[in-house]
């Protein structure tokens, strides 16, 4: 069973808040759920890549861990942003990142669109920016429900490299306040801080730029590992990362 039909299931049995943010360009359900309550809220973002969705696996285990704490404010996490280019990836691409029109979102939000060092401005398995930005219905309904939750902070999961990204142009307290947090994630990890001043166009990018809110990339999994990277390795990503978003929360 591959982890879209195992997301499908764990959505069934979800007996706690949930819903779909939207649909992707084949009209598969992007689904959220939610934990905890609270003023305080955090979205968590996983699979924007279809080769990383070790990262669909990591939010499921992680809804499974939090839905028995105490949480000082609210979740939401989206487990699976792209669930066309998971299912091309497993079905023969296996390093295969963008979606079903061979657009990567993560570079498809309204933050610097297409001034990326790596951008491309036409279709392929990855890198190409689309016509416009949120030119995609996966980047659309992230958009549309960051707008409508208003989160204090957002956390989007991809692999590899163990390393935490935190800035894009933010400065003075703005910028303090992020990398202390940054370093609040480092500590719990193990993962090494770092910044990408040639990238743009991302989903934390977009977060800082357009809602000046905290915004963090974790790449999980060590770069020895392969994409997309085997389930044999979860217990020690999950191990590194339960903690993350109690701590987050806290500390907003």
């Amino acid at each position: 069973m591959d982890v879209i039909k195992e997301l499908k299931i764990f959505y069934k049995r979800f007996s706690g808040e949930k819903g779909i943010i939207g649909y992707s360009t084949l009209k598969r359900p992007i689904y959220y759920f939610a934990l905890g309550g609270g003023e305080k809220k955090i979205i968590a973002t996983y699979s924007i890549h279809a080769r990383e969705y070790i990262t669909t696996y990591l939010a499921m285990e992680s809804i499974k861990y939090l839905s028995s704490k105490r949480l000082n404010g609210k979740i939401y996490f989206v487990p699976c942003v792209n669930p066309d280019g998971v299912k091309i990836c497993i079905k023969g691409k296996p390093l295969y990142k963008a979606n079903a029109k061979r657009v990567d979102l993560n570079v498809n939000f309204d933050a610097d669109f297409g001034k990326g060092k790596h951008n491309l401005f036409y279709e392929n398995d990855e890198n190409f920016v689309g016509k416009y930005p949120f030119s995609e219905k996966e980047s659309r309904a992230l958009r549309d429900f960051t707008y409508f939750i208003k989160p204090n902070l957002t956390l989007s999961y991809h692999s590899k490299g163990e390393e935490i990204y935190y800035h894009f142009k933010q400065k003075g307290e703005r910028l303090k306040r992020d990398y202390a947090l940054a370093k609040e994630i480092a500590l719990l990890t193990g993962y090494k801080i770092k910044k990408t001043p040639f990238s743009s166009g991302g989903y934390k990018d977009w977060c800082i730029d357009k809602l000046s809110i905290p915004a963090f990339t974790i790449e999980v999994g060590s770069d020895s590992l392969t994409h997309p990277i085997k389930k044999e390795s979860l217990p020690k990503i999950f191990t590194q990362n339960k903690e993350v978003l109690i701590r987050l929360l806290e500390k907003l």
